[in-house]
């Protein structure tokens, strides 16, 4: 007996023949039969500081300084022109004292789970694109959310985390490809990517113990403007912020596939009390998520 999820995922699937991974990917993701990665131990406490009330900027230093790598990669984007250190940046306690520990927990984070967490194969160009878009929905969350006055790393969380299904798909489809000794096209890929991720999300955020606003954003942040849809759950705040912030990284980063008159159009705006002047203002950052995106993605 399909369950309700089950439903929903097969709601999405395209009725365009060809597509015939779509089916089997969903009923492995409804069934739970996922290899899903475990998030690394330093970007569980990260997670853990940024969504708490006490942020503790020594802790996040003494955390990176047991991970080598890790530290070196946090060294290297805290030098990024994005960030604009007046002198360089040599060590983790500078870093925390420059940019604070909003800003070097987003670092963090970002470099953590680039560090092979998701083993994707032949897809590594898709999945740089795909922590690109991650980390310009983070950036445009935080912004959202400072305007609003809210959490300013909740937003970074959500925006940030909100499509992480997607990675989590890709090492699916590669395991996938490697056991069937054969290639996915593109355009099923798209599809499959578009129509499970968000359940597959919820999987990965179960596993990871993420917060419960990225766990209500990454579930309902396509939801926004649709009545039919669990209207609760998409009241809550960090929803719309989360919808509002993945279009605006999708046109910052693809233009062409989103103009600024279907920006302006999305009904988060109108959700978060948004006037144009406020859509103005956002837009006005476009320029220093980039430097950020080219900074946080190597």
């Amino acid at each position: 007996m399909p369950t309700a999820e089950t439903a929903s995922i097969m709601a999405d699937a395209p009725a365009a023949p060809g597509h015939a991974w779509y089916p089997t990917l969903a009923a492995r993701v409804e069934e739970g039969r996922l290899d899903l990665p475990m998030l690394p131990r330093v970007a569980t406490e990260i997670v853990q500081l940024s969504s708490g009330n006490d942020t503790d900027a020594g802790r996040l230093a003494s955390l990176l300084h047991q991970d080598a790598a890790l530290a070196a990669a946090v060294l290297r984007v805290s030098n990024a022109p994005a960030y604009l250190p007046r002198t360089p940046i040599v060590s983790l306690q500078q870093a925390v004292t420059r940019l604070g520990f909003v800003v070097l927990g987003e670092i963090a984070l970002a470099a953590s789970l680039q560090a092979g967490v998701f083993r994707v194969g032949r897809h590594e160009p898709r999945l740089e694109a795909l922590w690109r878009h991650a980390v310009a929905s983070g950036a445009f969350a935080r912004e959202i959310a400072r305007a609003k006055r809210l959490n300013v790393e909740n937003g970074f969380l959500c925006g940030f985390l909100h499509g992480i299904g997607k990675p989590a798909l890709l090492q699916l489809v590669a395991d996938l490809e490697a056991n069937e000794d054969t290639h996915v096209a593109d355009e099923e890929l798209r599809t499959i990517l578009d129509g499970l991720h968000v359940a597959v999300g919820r999987h990965l955020a179960e596993r990871w113990e993420l917060p419960i606003p990225v766990r209500r954003a990454l579930s309902h942040y396509r939801d926004v403007g649709h009545g039919d849809r669990d209207v609760e759950a998409t009241e809550a705040i960090e929803v719309p912020v989360t919808a509002a912030a993945n279009r605006l990284a999708t046109h910052l980063l693809e233009p062409a596939s989103l103009d600024e008159v279907e920006l302006r159009a999305h009904p988060a705006f109108q959700v978060l009390n948004f006037y144009p002047e406020d859509v103005d203002r956002l837009l006005d950052h476009r320029d220093t998520v980039r430097g950020v995106v080219d900074s946080m993605v190597a």
